[in-house]
């Protein structure tokens, strides 16, 4: 390593973080992490960190405000802990979906949770896959945006052979950037599902743009919260004439019966990373397959180490 660095673990994906350790060869810095009985979040640091480049690894998924407190106050105690360089490394970014308003008199709290992140004494971010990519512009510091694409390329390059004619299928107009990323490295078409968001967490799917007949959709999303809309999508490609549906997403984040629509839908397979740790329904489910970007974020961190260059990862 360029600088001696040293690697934090908050609560919400330690696996992740034992995975990213594991490929630097690094062990997780000691960091006792408790909760007074009325929820208030105690940290302590238990080695020196003055003078290192320290690197907090810790998703904001749910309990998200409860991991949120916890990422300020390990930030926090390394400032004060005199640490030269704290970067946060943030998988999952919460609240990423709230980043404008969409409504009178509703918060952008996209931004608000950014200037609390700066606030607490971060000098960068390293995120994967923000749900919109102007939330790199409400950091006044360094953000390097890594993409799980690569990783979940590998898996659709193995799953699907060139005898297959696919179609990548873009869940709204919002991901079409995205989608057209991935049918650019696999040499296939787009098409792009028109649907009615009527209120949150409720859409209508109303169309689909592009030809899908005689082909294996994927549909590419950089989330996936309830699955209602994904698996009201899937159906009506398959009505279409496609004859396969499966689908890949980044943060899986699962709430309410996310795990039961995907299980009983049309798809074939749900190919999520894990930026967020799945619990124990969705582990043992027969559709849901586990990507991991712990090489992916491991490799990042040694490149900013070394200030070698991220992008050059996605070329």
């Amino acid at each position: 390593m360029h600088h001696e660095i040293m690697l934090i673990s908050g609560s919400s994906n330690p696996s992740l973080a034992k995975e990213i350790a594991g490929h630097l060869g690094l062990p997780l810095s000691q960091a006792q992490l408790r909760r007074y009985a009325d929820g208030e979040t105690w940290v302590e640091l238990g080695e020196n960190m003055r003078g290192r480049d320290t690197y907090v690894i810790q998703s904001t998924c749910r309990p998200v405000n409860d991991h949120l407190m916890e990422l300020l106050l390990i930030i926090d105690a390394l400032k004060r802990a005199s640490a030269s360089c704290i970067n946060a490394v943030i998988p999952y970014y919460g609240y990423a979906r709230q980043d404008r308003k969409a409504a009178p008199r509703v918060p952008i709290s996209a931004k608000l949770v950014a200037d609390l992140i700066t606030a607490a004494g971060a000098n960068r971010i390293l995120g994967v896959d923000l749900h919109a990519g102007q939330i790199q512009g409400f950091f006044n510091i360094p953000v390097d945006h890594l993409y799980a694409a690569p990783v979940l390329l590998e898996y659709l390059r193995e799953r699907l052979n060139r005898d297959h004619d696919m179609v990548l299928v873009s869940p709204d107009a919002g991901g079409v950037e995205r989608t057209r990323y991935f049918a650019k490295k696999l040499d296939a078409p787009i098409a792009i599902v028109d649907k009615r968001r009527e209120a949150p967490n409720e859409a209508k799917i109303m169309n689909i743009v592009g030809e899908v007949r005689d082909k294996v959709a994927v549909i590419i999303d950089d989330m996936v919260d309830t699955a209602g809309t994904l698996t009201q999508a899937a159906q009506v490609i398959l009505d279409l004439g496609a004859h396969e549906v499966l689908a890949c997403a980044t943060h899986p984040v699962f709430s309410g019966p996310a795990t039961d629509r995907i299980d009983a839908s049309p798809l074939s397979a749900m190919v999520v990373t894990d930026t967020i740790p799945l619990d124990e329904k969705a582990l043992n489910s027969p559709k849901i397959k586990i990507m991991s970007v712990g090489k992916l974020l491991a490799e990042a961190i040694h490149r900013i180490n070394r200030h070698d260059s991220v992008s050059a990862l996605f070329v």
